[in-house]
C-alpha cells in the first residue's frame, strides 16, 4: 500500500528481503502510528524474535516473514552435506514456529518452502530454491489479498457503517490486507462508507495500526473503545462486521482470531448484523478437528497492566526526553497480576461467511470445497 512520508507517497510491502545482506526487511509496527521505520534482521533467530516480539504481526505477514526466515537460515548454512543441512533446516523451522504458536500460516508457509527446496540435489540448489519459494509465497499472498478484496467488495454498499477488530490490514499481510481488502477495493470503485476501528486492547492494534492505514488511504473512520461496539450495534449504527483470522479450521469452520473477536461475533448475532471473516488460503488448518485444540498464546501480563505510547511533552517525570519518544505507562493497580490470552475462538454458527480469494463460503461449506480452498489432498 501507499505511505505518505515527508510529503511524498511511496508504495511499501510490510515484508521484503535483502538478498545481498541475507536480511528480512520489516516495517517496525510497534512504532506506528508515530514513526515509520524499516528494520532488517541479521539471522533467522532474530527473525523469530521479531515475530515473537511483534515487530511484525498478523498471520499472513508472519507467514511471509517465516518463509523468508527459513530461506535466510538456509542461505546461512556453510557446507555441502545434505544430512547436516536437513538438520539445520529442521532447527530453523522449530525456532521460527515457536515464536507465535496460534497462527497456522507460518507453518504452512515454511512447509511450502521446504517442499520446493527439497527438490534440489545439492545444498546450493536447495538454498536457491528456498529463496525463490519464499519470494513466490510472498507474491502469492499479496495476490490472494487483492482477490479477497474483489470478493468482499460486493458486500459493501454506499453509506454503510463497518466495524473492524484488531488490524487485518496490509500491515498484517504482505500488501492490501484481509479484512481491509474489501474496503480498499470498494473505495477504488467510488463507494462511500464509514469504518469503526475497535481499539483492540491490550496492544491497541485497531487504534494504532488500522486507523493509521485508513488515514493513509483517506477512508472515513473513527476509533472506538472495545466496549462501545455493543452500544453502537444496539442503536443501529453498525451494518457489517469484517474481521481477519489467525487460524480457521476447515473441518468445522471455527475461527481463531485476536482476543475479543468472539465477543463481537456474539454481539453481531444478537443484533442480526452480518459477521464476515476474511482470510487467505494459508490460514486454513485442515488437520485439527476442534477449536479447543488450537493453541492459544498467553502473552505477558504487562500488556494488560499498562500501555505503550508517546509523550507529547519534552518533559516526563522530571527528565528531558525526546518529543514523541515511545514509553510504557503503568495503568493498573501495581500489586495485581493479569491474564492475557492473545486469541479466542469463534464458533461457526456465529459466522455469516468467510471471504476467501476464491469466493465467499459459509462455515459448513469449507470441507466440501476443500480442494478449491487449497487442501493438499
Amino acid at each position: 500500500m501507499n505511505v505518505m512520508l515527508r510529503g511524498r507517497t511511496r508504495h511499501y510491502r510490510s515484508v521484503s528481503f535483502d538478498a545481498c545482506a541475507n536480511s528480512v526487511r520489516l516495517i517496525e509496527q510497534r512504532l506506528l502510528p508515530h514513526e515509520f521505520r524499516i528494520v532488517g534482521t541479521r539471522d533467522f533467530r532474530e527473525t523469530a524474535r521479531a515475530i515473537r516480539d511483534m515487530v511484525v504481526r498478523g498471520a499472513p505477514a508472519i507467514a511471509a516473514t517465516a518463509a523468508y526466515g527459513l530461506a535466510q537460515g538456509a542461505l546461512a548454512f556453510r557446507g555441502q552435506n545434505l544430512l547436516a543441512f536437513a538438520r539445520h533446516i529442521a532447527n530453523v523451522c522449530q525456532v521460527i514456529q515457536s515464536a507465535r504458536p496460534t497462527a497456522v500460516d507460518p507453518v504452512n508457509a515454511m512447509n511450502q518452502v521446504r517442499t520446493r527446496m527439497n527438490t534440489g540435489g545439492t545444498v546450493a540448489e536447495r538454498q536457491s530454491l528456498a529463496l525463490a519459494a519464499a519470494a513466490d509465497f510472498t507474491d502469492t499472498s499479496a495476490a490472494e489479498c487483492r482477490a479477497i478484496g474483489e470478493q468482499g467488495a460486493k458486500l459493501i454498499r454506499d453509506g454503510m457503517r463497518i466495524l473492524t477488530h484488531c488490524n487485518a490490514g496490509w500491515l498484517a499481510c504482505v500488501d492490501v490486507g484481509t479484512a481491509t481488502a474489501p474496503l480498499y477495493v470498494a473505495q477504488e470503485r467510488g463507494r462511500r462508507f464509514h469504518v469503526f476501528c475497535d481499539e483492540t486492547r491490550p496492544r491497541c492494534q485497531g487504534a494504532t495500526l488500522t486507523a493509521w492505514e485508513l488515514a493513509q488511504q483517506g477512508i472515513s473512520h473513527q476509533v472506538i473503545a472495545d466496549n462501545a461496539a455493543g452500544h453502537l450495534m444496539q442503536r443501529g449504527e453498525i451494518d457489517l462486521v469484517i474481521v481477519g483470522s489467525d487460524r480457521t479450521l476447515g473441518r468445522t469452520g471455527e475461527v481463531a482470531n485476536k482476543i475479543g473477536t468472539y465477543t463481537k461475533a456474539v454481539l453481531a448475532a444478537r443484533h442480526q448484523i452480518p459477521f464476515y471473516v476474511a482470510l487467505p488460503l494459508s490460514t486454513f488448518d485442515w488437520e485439527l478437528k476442534s477449536g479447543r485444540d488450537i493453541p492459544i498464546e498467553e502473552r505477558g501480563e504487562e500488556e494488560v497492566l499498562g500501555a505503550w505510547g508517546v509523550v507529547a511533552s519534552r518533559r516526563f517525570e522530571g527528565r528531558r526526553r525526546k518529543a514523541r519518544e515511545r514509553v510504557y505507562v503503568q495503568m493498573a493497580n501495581p500489586t495485581s497480576g493479569a491474564r492475557n490470552p492473545g486469541f479466542d475462538v469463534t464458533p461457526p454458527e456465529l459466522v455469516t461467511g468467510l471471504i476467501t480469494p476464491v469466493g465467499i463460503f459459509k462455515p459448513g461449506e469449507l470441507w466440501t470445497n476443500r480442494r478449491a480452498l487449497g487442501h493438499p489432498a
